[in-house]
């Protein structure tokens, strides 16, 4: 046990002495002290590793800054862009109002026996058979069962069948229980007109009883011929289709309806009118 201690001091002392050899050359070498070499030895792996974590410290709340930033000028980017999009919007509904009071205005200007209601149209309501909307507008303005619905640009868009102290319902021109007396307006030729919901031919009109010798042509212009409920050539819609009825003696034809009715916003009333 003594010879094992024994050996252990010797290998310390030669350590050291070696050691002492190494700072004592390397000081020589660099022109610094000894203390200076065991200070620097010691401080500089712990100076380097505070610098790494001042510097990712750094790194970490820089990152953090922009991040926040980033995400601040995006909240505001989408702030502008929805102004932006309202503003648009605004700039097209009074671009379309425009349009609308241009084509009315030429309207009552070629029809100076019209008398008219403005109105909005707030919801709508379609079945298999039937096709109605609601206006803002009612007994309030001294709107009346039985009066028609019309563009501005004079095109028939229904019938009064409800009416409320503020409010109305039209049955559109696609409701099957609507007949309207009408004529192509090139040829002169006579039939009525219906909506087609009920024969499975949704979205248009079936105009029938024509003559069988009727020449019919696309694109031909359908209106009204006019009645105590109908004024004359308010605007039906335009032949698409023709054909034989299943009677083969009088020929039918399907009709785009010139107002697309799932689309109005506006409507005008016509409260009076000159019947003769």
């Amino acid at each position: 046990m003594r010879h094992f201690f024994t050996n252990r001091v010797r290998v310390v002392l030669i350590i050291a002495i070696l050691l002492a050899v190494v700072l004592t050359v390397i000081g020589a070498l660099t022109g610094m002290s000894f203390p200076d070499m065991l200070v620097k030895g010691i401080l500089t792996p712990i100076r380097t590793g505070v610098s790494q974590l001042t510097d990712q410290a750094e790194q970490f709340y820089s990152y953090k800054f922009e991040y926040e930033t980033i995400l601040a000028e995006n909240e505001r980017l989408k702030e502008e862009l929805a102004q932006i999009e309202d503003q648009a919007r605004k700039a097209d509904s009074i671009a379309r109002e425009n349009e609308r009071l241009r084509q009315w205005l030429e309207l009552t200007q070629s029809r100076e026996d019209f008398e008219y209601v403005d109105a909005y149209i707030i919801s709508h309501s379609s079945a298999d058979w039937t096709n109605t909307f609601t206006i803002n507008r009612g007994a309030n303005l001294d709107i009346e069962v039985g009066m028609c619905a019309v563009t501005a640009n004079g095109e028939l868009v229904g019938l009064v069948s409800e009416v409320g102290s503020n409010y109305a319902v039209i049955k559109s021109v696609l409701d099957s229980s609507l007949e309207i007396s009408a004529n192509i307006a090139s040829s002169g030729y006579n039939g009525m007109v219906q909506g087609g919901y009920s024969s499975g031919l949704e979205g248009l009109l079936r105009m029938n009883y024509l003559p069988s010798d009727a020449t019919i042509r696309n694109n031909d212009q359908v209106v009204t011929t006019g009645s105590t409920v109908y004024p004359r050539d308010l605007i039906l819609g335009y032949v698409v289709d023709a054909g034989f009825d299943d009677t083969g003696v009088a020929k039918y034809a399907l009709l785009e309806p010139a107002a697309d009715v799932g689309s109005l916003e506006q409507v005008f009333i016509i409260t009076h009118y000159n019947a003769g």
